[in-house]
């Protein structure tokens, strides 16, 4: 199922974006305007790491996170979440599907993250794994066909380890445009989504879902001739939203 159109709590009305038009609003960002991609990962990543550590309540820094990975952009929001979680004395397990294929960004990422007291593992160490809580941040909205390799093996492991799952952007597997499932996906409880949320979000897979300021600002989007309210967010960084429109 897809929708043009999700709303907040406070029922102000957002519009929602394909993968197409995402891209589009990335490129003008890290080409034109800033705030570039560094920027824009370390502000998913810090997004990620509070919901994730309020999904876990209280008693958080005794549960186990497992944070998987993916090579690209996905993936490095994921690895800066590992490294928020750790630094605030969180249980973290960073399962990377292929470390050296990391893009630029991703793996600078990761050596920062390497200096905390984080673990790391390559994909044929997850069934050692008991996790409370995996983080998902394998694809995203990048999806081109079913998922291969690694990552087809992390998000099956993903749904029989018995954890809650929360998804950055996109649960692993289904398609942001259009909510299809063309191979195995995460069946996720939460979704962080970014930016603005996609047209494919309103399915089963996604669970709860929220959405988070990465810094993109008015001008982006006017460039890419999406029209964003102002003051979305209010005094703080993610809202919680829904598919659909606000009552009159």
């Amino acid at each position: 199922m897809t929708t043009s159109s999700f709303v907040t709590a406070g029922g102000v009305v957002l519009p929602a974006v394909t993968a197409d038009e995402m891209r589009e609003i990335d490129r003008i960002a890290i080409e034109e305007t800033g705030p570039n991609l560094y920027q824009m990962m370390e502000n998913a990543g810090r997004s990620l790491a509070t919901t994730a550590i309020d999904s876990l309540g209280s008693a958080w820094q005794t549960k186990s996170i497992v944070i998987l990975a993916g090579s690209g952009g996905n993936g490095g929001g994921g690895i800066c979440a590992g490294r928020h979680i750790a630094n605030r004395g969180g249980k973290v397990a960073l399962v990377i599907t292929d470390e050296y294929r990391l893009g630029p960004v991703p793996a600078q990422q990761l050596a920062i993250y390497k200096g905390t007291a984080g673990e790391l593992h390559g994909p044929g160490d997850i069934e050692s794994l008991d996790p409370s809580l995996i983080i998902d941040a394998l694809i995203g909205y990048s999806l081109a066909g079913p998922p291969r390799g690694a990552a087809r093996d992390l998000i099956a492991w993903s749904g029989e380890s018995g954890g809650r799952t929360l998804s950055l952007d996109v649960p692993s597997g289904i398609d942001s445009t259009t909510g299809e499932t063309p191979g195995v996906h995460v069946t996720a409880q939460e979704t962080l989504t970014l930016a603005l949320p996609k047209t494919g979000l309103d399915v089963m897979g996604v669970g709860d879902l929220r959405l988070a300021d990465i810094g993109i600002q008015a001008e982006v989007y006017r460039r890419a001739g999406v029209e964003v309210p102002t003051g979305l967010f209010g005094n703080g960084f993610t809202v919680s939203i829904r598919a659909g429109v606000a009552p009159e």
